[in-house]
């Protein structure tokens, strides 16, 4: 009996001295590698890999996105934009000249032939995003381009009609208005801080499918020259979208890209796409672009831009097109300075031409785009630090910022209406078949202080044509007045009728 103990106490002493061994080494190995043993399929510690930062999980090991889609989806509205229906110049023409619509009212009520359709109204529909308590929404210019009537529904299903505040057609975003109070609304987040392999969601109302919430990753960041078939919108100067394969659809414009905290980190703007649907490739206007915008649009009612005044291009390009000019440059990637515009606040500073710029206030700047980002952030005056390399030496220079026409003052939007000092009225029908028109906006009210006044225009004279563009509502007449004033032409082109029916013309200089 004591030789059994005593051999499996030896057993027993054999067992704990190897397992106290292997556990010595085990850490041991466990410390040089840099990485805990918790993680599990930690692959990259064969190739040196340090610093790996997983995404938060669930119990069960997947993303979670619960939280960020619960906080965002009641801050992300549907937005139906209505454009009322448009009246081409050859109709106008062909319909003022046809005696049956001047004698009998609209058309040719006696089977004559001459009667035409009435045009319709034009619906589009999109997303926006709730940034503040007190109702600001914003969206992208398209989704709401021209548009006389915005209305907003909330995911409780509650409508409001939208006022216009502002919009910016070179980033594609506008910022609109819903009047009340303790609205929902998502912060903004630091899309600067944003990695490429990110997980972010894509919050908005593709095909009217109300509060739609898409998943994926960050693929890309200061991503330029987005165009092809199903990108909505206009050709934009200034791109430098967050890219993204969560799913992005038509209706999806103007709705939020958030992290995983449910912070906004980018407005989806557009797709790529042969066919015009998702494919795998969404684009989104970073907030660092549209927060600033949209501050601006509240703030002074138009996008203070700041410029450097320079012809750029990608160092690879310029390489393939002049290898005699660039064989000193040391560096592959950054902005390549070709040239000076008129007014340059980067020439003034010393920046010079076959410079390549490499950080903007210490961010890195590989592309165009990324440099386009970068300086869009600033306001006229701001100043900021430029890296760039000339031949092998790095040099910094401080460069006050200025807007395209060389000032640093803040640029204010004018307002058209109050200049001209009338009010206008949408024509009824009995109004339009008394004067033998189809369409006109009625001047309803004149200001003996405005320009309206001193040019001869008076209440009642019915407008036809603003710019040769003939209007149909109030609010479009509004609209090109309001863009004219802020034009570098302000005047504007006036045709129409008095109460009585006599053909008037005026020019009205909003520039004076």
């Amino acid at each position: 009996m004591k030789k059994n103990w005593k051999n499996i106490s030896t057993c027993v002493m054999v067992a704990l001295v190897s397992m106290g061994a292997t556990y010595v080494m085990y850490s041991f190995m466990d410390n040089k590698r840099g990485y805990s043993s918790a993680d599990s399929y930690n692959y990259g510690v064969e190739f040196d890999q340090r610093g790996v930062h997983l995404a938060s999980l669930t119990a069960d090991g997947y993303p979670d996105f619960t939280k960020a889609a619960e906080s965002s989806i009641h801050a992300v509205v549907h937005i139906k934009s209505t454009v009322k229906a448009q009246i081409s110049q050859s109709q106008g023409r062909q319909r003022m000249v046809d005696p049956f619509e001047y004698f009998f009212g609209f058309g040719d009520r006696n089977g004559r032939g001459y009667s035409q359709p009435q045009p319709q109204p034009s619906v589009g529909f999109g997303s926006g995003v709730i940034i503040s308590g007190d109702g600001y929404i914003v969206t992208n210019n398209h989704v709401i381009d021209k548009a006389d009537e915005i209305e907003v529904t909330l995911n409780d299903n509650s409508k409001y009609t939208a006022k216009l505040i502002g919009t910016d057609p070179v980033t594609d975003i506008a910022l609109l208005k819903i009047e009340g109070k303790s609205f929902p609304y998502i912060p903004f987040g630091n899309s600067d801080n944003l990695k490429v392999g990110e997980w972010v969601l894509a919050v908005g109302n593709p095909f009217n499918l109300t509060s739609t919430v898409t998943a994926g990753i960050v693929s890309a960041k200061g991503r330029g020259g987005i165009g092809g078939g199903g990108r909505a919108g206009v050709d934009m100067s200034i791109q430098s979208y967050i890219q993204t394969d969560a799913a992005i659809n038509r209706g999806n414009s103007g709705g939020a890209l958030v992290n995983t905290n449910g912070e906004l980190i980018g407005i989806n703007t557009a797709i790529y796409s042969q066919t015009g649907d998702f494919s795998g490739y969404g684009f989104a206007v970073p907030v660092s672009i549209a927060g600033k915008v949209v501050a601006d649009i509240k703030e002074y009612g138009a996008v203070q831009r700041a410029v450097l005044g320079i012809t750029v291009g990608e160092v690879a390009a310029a390489k393939e097109a002049d290898p005699e000019k660039t064989k000193d440059l040391k560096v592959n990637a950054g902005v390549y300075v070709g040239g000076f515009l008129e007014i340059s606040p980067a020439k003034q500073a010393g920046i010079e031409e076959g410079d390549v710029i490499t950080a903007v206030n210490g961010v890195k700047v590989k592309t165009v785009s990324e440099l386009l980002e970068q300086v869009n952030k600033f306001h006229p005056g701001d100043k900021v630090k430029v890296d760039v390399m000339r031949g092998a030496s790095s040099k910094t220079f401080d460069v006050t910022l200025k807007n395209s026409a060389g000032s640093a003052s803040v640029v204010k939007k004018e307002d058209g209406i109050a200049s001209v000092g009338a009010a206008f009225k949408d024509l009824t029908a009995e109004k339009k078949k008394s004067l033998g028109i189809s369409y006109g906006v009625e001047v309803a009210g004149v200001d003996n202080s405005g320009k309206f006044h001193k040019e001869g225009i008076t209440k009642g004279f019915i407008i036809q044509k603003v710019n040769n563009q003939p209007v149909l509502s109030a609010g479009e007449v509004e609209r090109i007045i309001t863009a004219t004033a802020n034009s570098q032409d302000k005047v504007l082109f006036i045709t129409g009728m008095t109460a009585g029916g006599a053909r008037k013309y005026y020019a009205v200089d909003l520039g004076e």
